[in-house]
């Protein structure tokens, strides 16, 4: 009876799913649904020999993939030629009646959808294979990635026993665009169109991670079939459809050429109306028993074309520039133009983005510009006709204080991003509230996205620590929505979020740091300082991090009345004996400071006999400095106030020993630019290797991890302290053993620290340190 019934509800989910994601028209609510859901759960945990690869259960996986595997396409999988010109089409549909002098045939007409190719293998009618096009020839598996995509169906009905479809996977415009306002709130740059966000998605090694992204998929075309036969191309797309699967939503079947181009200028006035981003029309026989015939180059099937539209621009001027606070304090300069029609709709302002981007495109107030739609969803600037300047634009620089709250605005070294960091800034309540509850932080589910601004706006919740006085009677009365989309109770998800509550107040030390959203302190940066800390009450006014920052300053002191100073030598010999004495003072204090950071396990010293002696410590001075300012800040202290009087205190959890034969044993890492899976799940790996992750390269650094988009700041400062450059293929040769920290150099000493001379009375070596 448990197994019909685990049958029938996996078939009741995947017709709900297909009804939800692929028609739009569902027929239950989502508390119905999710109780379906749950029920299916249940019975495949009591039951784990009878879960089964396409159960809906199984669309997210677990651990992150260490990479991608590589398949073959048989056939390969080509690209169309492609063409602006309507000459080219009526030589191509000239072509092909040369190549078939006696053959009759029409043409169908289709949306071009600006995504990324892709195939799907099933057999026996199962999901078995997701592949991406690569190079034509072989691509990367990422059917883990695409299996997190609810419209794709993981199970066909009275499907052949192969059968190879093809398509492309795009995000819709609504999802683009919420997603780049993500990436914009935590200091990221964000997406240039939809197409890139997409690719970057499933590029990502951790399925968990792509299904939070908002990807869709459109099937068009079949590679391998075995055991089915498809006359027509428009046949098919119904039988796809009939499958569940998504198919072009616009479709013209064209009697000729002439039809056609007619058709093209129908779709290209609609190009707007699509949720989802096209750049052309795509054209192909109809009768696929021809495209034997026809054949193909080395590249690209003779019996299809896509035709691509111009990109929509328009001229405008930039009367203003003004500055927007986010949700995590991140400030936006915004270009309020000359209100200008554009795809549709009236342009009056276009994001700038950053301070970076306005420098890179020399964009200045009273400019004239070209204005585009990114996605055809967010007006953007494509660039500055500086041929059109009259002397009098002006530069824009960025507010040095909150537009909000008047607080001093800060600039990370590892973002683009400028910042307000007034933990109490009004604007910033229901990012706080998101990062509070986010998973890496105190992970309090049904609590984030639009039930924290709801909570927010209806004044529920000014502090996130006031949702540990929220009561159940309060939690499922609540009501989110709004009154164009309408408004629901919170109802079943109120036990939820309380539970998670409870579960949240016994979570170590370093997840409640990181979600208190102290600025600079990341996940990683908050192990390192909870490491060194029993509690979070010992947080304020910390000794440790008290002789982290009077380290820095002693060597800031240090080199500033060293007598060996090339840079300010001493006038007289009185003076070169007074900064002796003074430097061999703050050398004696940095020793005593030094050696108790390497007692309390949070920094080393370099071996060696120079004045000053070297220490490295783990915790960085500006996150020490950070985590000291918000505690010292009266913000800091109510927070501390209201936790003593919730009764919570987190701990610090126990370190487990990391075995002197490990991998990665006492290797130090940093992490930069775009990488294929989340920092966080990347550094978990390296630990869990015997390595340590630093946020910034130091001369104790020995690899500097580079992904995508870095900039040369960083390679040159890693470079410049010896510190080897690698790329995750190399991190991952380390990872798996194939290569070791022995085989590849040893970081060098910098410069700085060899321009020294031995002092003929003193056992030590008194450095130069600028």
């Amino acid at each position: 009876m448990s197994l019909e019934r685990l049958n029938k509800l996996r078939e009741t989910i995947r017709r709900h799913d297909r009804l939800y994601y692929v028609e739009a028209r569902p027929e239950i609510g989502d508390a119905d649904y999710d109780a379906l859901y749950r029920e299916l759960e249940a019975l495949e945990r009591a039951h784990p020999e009878w879960i089964t690869p396409d159960s809906p259960t199984q669309r997210v996986g677990g651990a992150p993939l260490a990479a991608f595997r590589q398949v073959r396409h048989n056939p390969p999988m080509m690209s169309l030629d492609k063409t602006h010109s309507r000459d080219d089409l009526l030589d191509f549909d000239t072509f092909l009646r040369r190549q078939l002098p006696d053959e009759i045939w029409d043409y169908v007409v289709e949306p071009k959808v600006d995504g990324v190719a892709f195939s799907l293998l099933y057999e026996d009618g199962v999901l078995t294979r997701a592949a991406t096009r690569g190079n034509g020839e072989v691509g990367d598996d990422i059917t883990a990635n695409i299996k997190t995509i609810r419209s794709i169906p993981l199970r066909l009905a009275d499907a052949p026993p192969l059968l190879e479809v093809r398509g492309e996977v795009y995000m819709s415009r609504d999802g683009f665009a919420e997603l780049n306002q993500r990436e914009e709130e935590a200091g990221r740059e964000p997406f240039m169109n939809p197409r890139n966000a997409a690719a970057g998605s499933l590029k990502q090694l951790d399925p968990r991670e792509v299904a939070r992204r908002p990807l869709d998929a459109m099937l068009y075309a079949t590679g391998a079939i075995k055991g089915a036969v498809f006359p027509s191309h428009s046949g098919l797309l119904q039988r796809l459809a009939d499958w569940g699967f998504r198919t072009p939503p616009w479709l013209r079947l064209c009697v000729d050429i002439q039809a056609v181009l007619t058709a093209i200028d129908e779709l290209e006035a609609l190009r707007h109306t699509f949720p989802f981003e096209i750049d052309g029309a795509v054209v192909k026989v109809n009768r696929r028993e021809l495209y034997e015939r026809l054949g193909s180059t080395a590249k690209s099937p003779r019996w299809a074309r896509a035709f691509k539209y111009e990109p929509e621009r328009a001229e405008t001027r930039i009367w203003q520039i003004t500055v927007q606070v986010g949700r995590t304090g991140v400030l936006t300069p915004v270009a309020e133009l000359d209100p200008v029609l554009l795809a549709g709709s009236e342009i009056a302002r276009a994001t700038l983005h950053n301070a970076d981007e306005i420098a890179r495109k020399d964009i200045r107030v009273g400019d004239r510009v070209w204005v585009v739609k990114a996605g055809d969803v967010i007006p953007a600037i494509e660039s500055v006709l500086t041929e059109k300047r009259t002397g009098e634009e002006r530069v824009f620089s960025m507010p040095e204080t909150c537009p909000e709250c008047d607080s001093p605005v800060v600039r990370r070294e590892d973002e683009v991003a400028h910042r307000c960091v007034n933990p109490a800034c009004p604007a910033q309540r229901v990012g706080r509230l998101e990062h509070f509850a986010s998973r890496d932080a105190l992970d309090i589910r049904a609590i984030g996205g639009k039930v924290a601004e709801a909570l927010v706006a209806q004044e529920l919740v000014r502090d996130p620590l006031d949702l540990f006085s929220l009561t159940l009677p309060q939690l499922e009365a609540f009501r989110i929505g709004d009154e164009a989309s309408g408004t629901r109770r919170f109802g079943k998800n109120a036990q939820t979020a309380l539970d998670a509550l409870d579960a949240a107040r016994t979570l170590p030390l370093d997840r409640w740091l990181f979600a208190t959203g102290i600025p600079g302190i990341g996940v990683t940066v908050a192990e390192q300082i909870a490491a060194a800390h029993a509690r979070f009450s010992d947080l304020d006014a910390s000794p440790i991090l008290q002789a982290v920052v009077r380290l820095a300053e002693l060597y800031a002191e240090a080199a500033a009345v060293n007598p060996r100073s090339t840079l300010n030598r001493p006038q007289n010999d009185e003076e070169r004996e007074e900064r002796q004495a003074r430097f061999n003072r703050l050398c004696g204090e940095i020793g005593v400071t030094g050696d108790e950071l390497v007692a309390a396990g949070v920094a080393t010293k370099t071996p060696g006999s120079t004045l000053p002696p070297l220490y490295s410590s783990v915790i960085k001075t500006e996150a020490a400095r950070s985590v000291l300012a918000y505690f010292a800040s009266d913000y800091g202290q109510r927070y501390l106030a209201r936790l003593r009087e919730l009764g919570i205190d987190p701990q610090a959890k126990a370190r487990l020993p990391v075995p002197a034969d490990a991998p990665l044993a006492g290797v130090t890492f940093v992490l930069t630019g775009t990488l294929s899976q989340p920092r966080t799940q990347i550094a978990e790996q390296i630990k869990a290797a015997g390595g340590t992750v630093q946020d910034a390269v130091t001369k104790q650094t020995r690899y500097l991890v580079a992904g995508g988009n870095v900039g040369a700041t960083k390679t040159n400062k890693a470079r410049a302290l010896g510190t080897t450059v690698i790329d995750e293929a190399g991190l991952l040769a380390l990872l798996t053993g194939t290569a070791t920290p022995s085989s590849a150099p040893a970081p060098e000493t910098p410069r700085t620290a060899q321009k020294t001379a031995d002092p003929p009375d003193t056992p030590y070596r008194q450095q130069e340190l600028f």
